[in-house]
């Protein structure tokens, strides 16, 4: 900016002059705020005396010239760009700064370069809170600690008072505020290399790296300038537990490319791609149902892994591991790095899984037991347990046999006669039915007296019974055939041919009385007999015998001759 031309001429008049004078003060305050142009008069000591083209010069401070450290070079009729704060103060001085000169110049200077994208050149010179304080060629600037580097710095020191580029991230001349980033120059370089290293690599090229960083899921390969990752499950074809079994920080590996990202520029690396697989015909080398002795090498809630061999890795099945224990972890079967013998249950290459089986190794306790017991054999156990279906007899080699509720009892219901039972108690049973694939026993109670359905073949409708009164109902009577084990119930209406003798009180329990079998239903299991058909058939037998000699005999007259005669046949 060009200093201002006062005006220099006289006018003859007071009123002119006076208009003059208040002109050229108009002129003049209008200057202040701004940057000047002035020339050095001369050098008073500390002090530069600058006559800027007003009534009096300024002083400014020699140090204000110095430039990268070194004293001021100036001598009388230089011209120099300063600051005009005041044009006249205390002591009718005007007050000048080159500092605030510089300032407006580097403001100025900045905007533009922030307007068009452009990298500045500052200096770290001091730290605060947040961040550090950036001389941006006399224009302050904050830097963020987010925005020094792309990865966190501990020691800053070594970026200290070096020139250096930044990126300036927001403006705010009015609140004189400047925020810039060292990060993202950073990041655009580091970007630019990554671009030029990425064109010349290509997927499954072997290269050597250098193991920068580990983490837990894998490793950070320094590839020359670019990062790859090799994740943990790349690194060997057997399990790896954490990254740091097969790398150390600072080891130099060979890896092979497996995939590159151009969008992101990630890059995937592999070590196990450099050996050959061991799941390339696996089936071949594993049949279903040979065994093989491998190590445990993991062990889950879900089952325990076997290493076969390097690489090769099958997955023992919580189910698959005891014949007895069930609901039981894992871990208290087999334990990590135990030598075991499995067997092969099934190989599938497609999804590289091998089940295995550890129980199938040891001999079935189903087989051993039917073996030892064939169907129809008489077995003791304890009671394990009591359910609503049954009882669960214990066996040998920890094997427990189930009695259903429906082979408790021939006559009874199961789920009453399976209250006179409690835990612990023995019991004898016959074993019905073993299935061993299954894992499954039946046994049965009321198998140990004989099948009543057996003894009920010998009867037929007519025959005449002799019964044991059991239990007094108010609808009949309950009773027990003797010489059988055959129940059945004899309805009021049998009780009797005469309806005021079918009560049911007339009876006591362990009463016997005769009757006659009027069905047998062997699919039903019953057997119904009635005291009125007996009464009958002997009334119509005693007709057809003694009514015909007499027709005039009254049935009275009939039985008292039928009864005579049977006593005088018990009398021989």
């Amino acid at each position: 900016m060009s200093t201002p031309e006062l005006n220099k001429d006289m006018s003859p008049s007071m009123e002119d002059f006076t208009a003059m004078l208040n002109e050229t003060l108009a002129e003049d305050i209008a200057y202040e705020g701004n940057v000047v142009r002035g020339k050095v008069v001369s050098i008073d000591k500390d002090f530069a005396i600058v006559d800027v083209g007003l009534k009096m010069e300024g002083r400014v401070p020699l140090r204000e010239f110095a430039v990268n450290g070194k004293n001021a070079d100036l001598k009388p009729g230089d011209e120099v760009e300063v600051y005009l704060e005041r044009i006249e103060n205390a002591l009718g001085e005007a007050v000048l700064s080159r500092d605030k000169a510089k300032r407006e110049e580097s403001w100025t200077r900045l905007e533009r370069q922030f307007e068009a994208g452009e990298k500045v050149q500052g200096v770290i010179f001091n730290k605060v809170k947040g961040g550090f304080t950036v001389d941006l060629d006399g224009a302050v600037a904050f830097l963020p600690g987010s925005q020094v580097d792309i990865r966190p710095v501990r020691d800053i020191g070594p970026l200290m008072h070096q020139p250096q580029p930044f990126q300036i991230l927001k403006m705010d001349r009015r609140r004189g505020n400047i925020v810039v980033s060292r990060r993202s120059v950073l990041e655009e370089t580091r970007a630019e290399q990554r671009a030029d290293i990425v064109a010349r690599l290509g997927e499954g090229d072997e290269i050597e790296g250098v193991v920068k960083n580990i983490t837990d899921y894998g490793a950070f390969i320094d590839l020359g300038g670019i990062d790859g990752l090799l994740h943990v499950t790349d690194m060997a074809w057997r399990r790896v537990s954490h990254p740091s079994e097969i790398v150390n920080v600072g080891d130099s590996v060979k890896v092979r490319i497996i995939r590159i990202n151009p969008d992101t520029q990630r890059i995937s690396l592999g070590m196990k791609q450099l050996q050959a697989d061991p799941w390339q015909s696996i089936e071949a080398k594993y049949s279903v149902g040979a065994r093989y002795k491998g190590t445990v090498t993991n062990i889950a809630d879900y089952g325990a892994f076997v290493e076969l061999e390097a690489g090769v890795e099958g997955l023992i099945h919580v189910s698959e591991m005891s014949w007895t224990k069930k609901n039981i972890h894992p871990g208290k079967i087999v334990s990590t790095s135990q030598a075991v013998e499995v067997q092969i249950l099934e190989v599938d290459p497609n999804k590289r899984r091998i089940s295995l089986g550890l129980k199938q190794t040891q001999d079935n306790p189903w087989d051993a037991f039917l073996a030892k017991n064939p169907k129809g054999t008489v077995i003791e156990g304890p009671i394990r347990n009591i359910t609503e279906f049954g009882l669960f007899v214990g066996l040998d080699s920890g094997i427990d046999g189930m009695v259903h509720l429906s082979d408790l009892d021939w006559n009874r219901a199961g789920d009453e006669v399976i209250k006179e039972y409690k835990k612990g108690d023995n019991v004898k049973a016959v074993v019905l039915d073993v299935d061993s694939s299954k894992e499954r026993i039946s046994l049965g109670v009321k198998q140990l007296s004989g099948d009543p359905l057996d003894a009920m073949g010998k009867y037929k409708k007519g025959d005449a019974v002799t019964c044991e009164v059991v239990q007094i109902q108010e609808n009949g009577i309950e009773c027990k055939i003797i010489g059988s084990d055959i129940s059945t119930f004899i309805k009021r209406s049998d009780l009797s041919r005469d309806r005021s003798e079918q009560r049911p009180e007339r009876y006591t329990v362990g009463q016997k009385v005769d009757a006659s079998v009027i069905s047998v239903e062997k699919a039903a299991r019953r057997m119904t007999v009635s005291i009125k058909q007996l009464e009958l058939a002997e009334e119509k037998q005693a007709v057809a015998q003694y009514g015909s000699s007499d027709a005039g005999a009254s049935l009275g007259d009939i039985f008292k001759a039928a009864i005579k005669k049977q006593q005088q046949e018990g009398d021989k």
